[in-house]
């Protein structure tokens, strides 16, 4: 499982997807949470994502072909970007015709940087995916600049702001630098394949 992938094709406009109906699993976080290198170590490749110290550099959504049974999505981070305004409400847009409307979605991988509490941003798009009946996984990135303690912090701070909003999710702690986590979000991609 997920041993082939390839760079499809970038899409900035609706009428521009594929449509062979293979299912699709999105990526989404903020800019800089890593959703590049975490696609990078679940696909086994270095550079399949392009990654970047530059918030904002996935500025369309880019579908990458998965053993040729799947598309894994990567969505333009939201939060800060170094694009003008425009281009950012024109991916917000998109993105959320996306999320909101495209029939191929089986799930969503919603990353969150594991070193803070979620950002008003996350969780407006935690409760907006909880009126969708798409599966959703929370994947808490960069967990290996955490320390042991501030892992278990990190996960029960998550718990907590799950059960506050009435959402029930599964939670991975995951770095894409030590691959922690990586095999239990491939287990959940390939569950929601075989759903």
């Amino acid at each position: 499982m997920l041993d082939q992938a390839t760079f499809e094709l970038g899409v900035a406009q609706w009428d521009q997807f594929p449509t062979d109906e293979r299912s699709e699993i999105a990526f989404v976080g903020r800019s800089n949470v890593g959703k590049s290198s975490l696609l990078n170590a679940l696909l086994g490749r270095k550079n399949l994502a392009y990654t970047s110290k530059t918030p904002g550099k996935t500025q369309q959504l880019n579908f990458f072909r998965v053993d040729n049974r799947f598309y894994a999505v990567d969505l333009p981070g939201y939060g800060y970007a170094k694009a003008p305004k425009s281009a950012r409400v024109q991916w917000a847009q998109l993105q959320d015709r996306y999320l909101h409307e495209r029939e191929p979605l089986c799930g969503v991988v919603q990353l969150i940087d594991a070193r803070h509490p979620p950002q008003d941003s996350d969780v407006s798009l935690m409760e907006e995916l909880a009126e969708e009946s798409v599966p959703h996984l929370l994947a808490l990135t960069k967990a290996d600049k955490l320390s042991g303690n501030g892992r278990a912090q990190t996960e029960h701070r998550m718990d907590d702001r799950l059960a506050d909003l009435g959402l029930d999710r599964p939670v991975v702690l995951t770095s894409a630098e030590s691959n922690r986590g990586v095999g239990e979000v491939r287990r959940w991609i390939e569950s929601q394949l075989n759903g």
